[in-house]
């Protein structure tokens, strides 16, 4: 026969085959091993630097393991690598000790080669939607001038009454060319270039993919081979099969663990592109991390995007690409070589069945790319919930309101639940047709066509069998036998490896529909980043019943000017405005074209009742909220510091407390030592906490260790550490003893910081030459000069008392006239 004969070549290969296959897998053994491995290997007979002594500094920068102790690795945190785009090596703890991670800072040019193509947002609305498809190429390609034009188009679209942005456009996902438009942009991080070290894992991959198959049509031959010997009672050649057969099993098993290994180096890959991407753009200078949760609110629950959906979505494309090429790629070979001993009619069999199993699944798949953003949103927003009780578990507890947030947990658990139930509910259905098309009705397939060839040699065998002795047609017959049963149990092994092939890529579809739900969402994360780093907020139409005559301010049209590196601080004709992003009324003006100059020496006040906007002052000086109009002239950011009312604590050491935000290698690059911190300690009442918490190395959750004044005082500390030419005082001394406080205004302008005070207490007029007071009154204020005016102040003062004692002299006379009544009559 003519499909035995090609077995048997097969079957019997020549030496120039088995050279061939015995260079092939030592090929698989040297790409498994992997580079670190055969480096190793060079470096330990070559002895590499052995020759020569090493800074220690270079040594440093090396990579792997460090010398370090855990204790000194969690101090140190990283080296600098002296690189000119400021790459660091980062000291990870890990099995007790520390090993070197090198970090590189995703640089501004690339994130300003990528903007167009994440600057615009997926869509939210239906209609919007199908805009956009026309406007898409096939694979979701667009220029970057279309990207501009719907995204002004779209810019004031909203989503529908009752929904979220981030609820419209998850239920606006779908495989479709928005979806590839998407994925294609998070391929530009994924693999930014071909040189990158995941393109030669994607490689390595596929070499054992094609290995796996190649290995799969090996075992499905020599099975047939094994079960021909048995019949045949051939002792040698089964022995000789099971031979082959270990010999197989080891570069199959192998190739099976490097495949699950590489898919999960491929996914870890992906991950670590995506989430330093996303976290040098989350916090970057531009403060994105803040404008994301104050400023839009266009991403709920922003932590889960990072976290959460960023390794749901690298998880399932690395899988994906397991699922859909090694599939394709096991149909193509598999049906050659079913087609080569079936013949053209039987693959033709098996393809059509493959069209209309594929046709049938699709029909009644459910939308798992939508059901799957759902749910990703509803498990933000129940984790959300929760991160925010444990945020606020101290006011929650003060107002007693357990059974409220109770409440509030349940009911968005129960709406996650319901939704996991409906998707529950549709797999049911979906789940019955997978299974009875991909496995019984392939199968059955599977058996009619393998059955066909059987069936015909049987019928020429019997019509050769004519005229011909007994012996011989025994002979014939049984040597027929054997060979048919290896063609039909290596066909069969063949077609179960093809109907578990194209069941995978079947499934692979389901797979599709969850990345582009995943996609979505993490789109929508570096989208959103993008703009904010552009400062391009979401941008509300004017209301119409709204009067002419008052301002409208809307985050999509900010007028300001803003310019940095000048002396001195200053504010002209500059509204002082509370964002609200997506809100149709706009933001609410708290101070009225407030025109402020502060030069250096020259210290300012700003008091008024609460709720006038003082705080919005310093978040406006801070660059923290846009300057809707005016101007505003300020220093650099590094030589400026806020110091809030609730001070920020990190979990490190003490002496990271003082230091913040600069860690232990800036520390150490300024030249300070721990005596200087010692001394900074004294001048803010704290030189006790060295000693009392075990050192400067200790490391605590201090915001729970130190009281609120300690904790104020250790901002002040970090005031006194950084000396900046101006820093910003929020309060930051509300909970220490007016002596302390005094004592520490008064070392800062020794220093030569010039303050700007927000403060209700009239001790600190002193300590100031300024006086910004907020009426609350239409945004009016007053500034008066403290020092100049002092006289004035106090004359106006004693004006404001007199009148108010003028206003109680009528009543001051009827009170006299009374006594006098009384006086006369207790004389009489």
């Amino acid at each position: 026969m003519v499909a035995q004969s090609k077995l048997n070549q097969v079957w019997q290969p020549t030496s120039v085959q088995r050279r061939t296959r015995a260079v092939v897998l030592l090929l698989v053994l040297v790409l498994g091993l992997g580079r670190k491995y055969w480096a190793r290997i060079v470096q330990k007979y070559l002895k590499r630097g052995a020759s020569r002594p090493v800074a220690h500094g270079k040594a440093q920068r090396r990579g792997g393991k460090s010398t370090l102790t855990l204790a000194q690795g969690l101090e140190q945190l990283y080296y600098p690598t002296g690189d000119a785009d400021g790459a660091i090596e980062l000291l990870v703890p890990m099995r007790g000790g520390v090993s070197k991670v090198p970090i590189h800072p995703t640089s501004r040019a690339t994130f300003d080669r990528n903007f167009d193509a994440f600057s615009l947002p997926p869509p939210v609305t239906k209609d919007a939607m199908l805009r956009r498809k026309k406007q898409l190429g096939f694979f979701g390609h667009v220029s970057a001038a279309q990207v501009r034009k719907i995204r002004d188009a779209e810019g004031k679209i909203a989503p529908a009454a009752g929904e979220s942005i981030t609820s419209a456009s998850a239920l606006r996902v779908n495989v479709d060319r928005e979806f590839f438009r998407q994925l294609r942009a998070i391929f530009r991080i994924l693999i930014p270039s071909t040189h990158s070290k995941e393109v030669y894992v994607f490689l390595l991959h596929t070499f054992f993919l094609v290995m796996r198959t190649y290995l799969s049509l090996l075992v499905a031959r020599l099975d047939g081979a094994i079960v021909k010997s048995l019949i045949s009672a051939d002792g040698p050649g089964f022995l000789r099969g099971l031979g082959v057969w270990f010999a197989l099993s080891l570069p199959a098993t192998y190739t099976n663990a490097m495949i699950r290994y590489l898919q999960s180096k491929l996914a870890i890959g992906f991950r670590s592109r995506l989430t330093r991407y996303v976290n040098d753009l989350y916090l970057g200078p531009r403060r994105n991390f803040y404008k994301v949760m104050n400023l839009d609110n266009r991403l709920e629950a922003v932590s889960q995007y990072i976290t959460s959906d960023i390794t749901n979505f690298c998880e399932i494309i690395s899988e994906l690409y397991s699922n859909i090429s090694k599939p394709s790629l096991d149909i193509i070979i598999f049906l050659w070589q079913i087609g080569s001993g079936l013949g053209w009619r039987g693959m033709a069999g098996v393809m059509v069945s493959y069209y209309i199993a594929s046709l049938t699944l699709r029909a009644v798949s459910p939308p798992f790319g939508k059901l799957a953003a759902v749910e990703a949103k509803l498990e933000g927003q129940f984790r959300n919930a929760h991160s925010r009780m444990i945020i606020n578990a101290e006011e929650i507890a003060f107002y007693d309101g357990a059974s409220t947030e109770e409440g509030i947990l349940n009911r968005l658990y129960s709406a996650l639940v319901k939704h996991t139930e409906h998707i529950m509910r549709l797999r049911i259905g979906y789940g019955f047709s997978e299974d009875f098309v991909l496995k019984y009705t392939w199968s059955a397939i599977g058996y009619m066509v393998i059955a066909i060839p059987s069936f015909a040699a049987r019928e020429q065998a019997e019509k050769a069998a004519v005229g011909e002795q007994n012996a011989e047609v025994m002979k014939k017959m049984s040597t027929g036998i054997a060979s048919q049963t290896e063609s039909y149990v290596s066909n069969r092994r063949l077609l179960l490896s093809l109907a578990d092939a194209g069941s995978r890529l079947m499934y692979s579809y389901k797979g599709i529909a969850e990345l582009a739900g995943q996609t979505s969402r993490v789109y929508s994360l570096l989208s959103t980043l993008h703009l904010l780093d552009r400062d391009v907020y979401q941008s509300v139409p004017r209301p119409a019943d709204l009067p002419a005559s008052r301002p409208f301010f809307d985050l999509g049209h900010i007028q300001g000017k803003v310019e940095l590196d000048k002396p001195v601080v200053q504010l002209d004709l500059a509204p002082i405005v509370t964002p609200a992003p997506g809100q149709a009324r706009g933001g609410e003006l708290l101070v009225k074209e407030l025109n402020l100059k502060v030069s250096p020496g020259e210290h300012v006040m700003i008091t008024g009742p609460n709720g006038v906007g003082k705080t919005a002052v310093a978040r406006v000086l801070a660059g923290l909220w846009p300057l809707f109009a005016g101007k505003m002239d300020k220093p650099l950011n590094e030589d400026m510091i806020f110091l809030p009312q609730r001070p920020y604590l990190t979990t490190e050491s003490l002496r990271d407390q003082v230091i913040y935000p600069y860690s232990y290698q800036e520390h150490i690059e300024t030249g300070r030592t721990d005596a200087d911190l010692m001394d900074i300690l004294r001048h803010v009442h704290l030189a006790y906490l060295p000693d009392r918490e075990g050192g400067w190395s200790t490391r605590k959750e201090w915001k729970d260790v130190l009281s609120g004044g300690e904790k104020q005082r250790m901002g002040m500390a970090r005031l006194f550490y950084h000396t900046p030419k101006y820093a910003v005082l929020d309060e930051c001394t509300s909970a220490v003893s007016t002596d302390v406080e005094g004592l520490m205004y008064a070392h800062a302008k020794d220093v030569g910081i010039t303050l700007i005070t927000i403060s209700h207490r009239p001790s600190l007029f002193k300590y100031h030459t300024y006086l910004l007071d907020l009426k609350g009154e239409d945004g009016t204020y007053n500034f008066i000069n403290i020092l100049g005016d002092q006289q004035e102040l106090t004359l106006e003062q004693e004006a404001d008392e007199l009148e108010a004692k003028l206003s109680d002299v009528h009543a001051w006379k009827h009170r006299l006239s009374e006594i006098q009544k009384e006086l006369s009559f207790s004389q009489s």
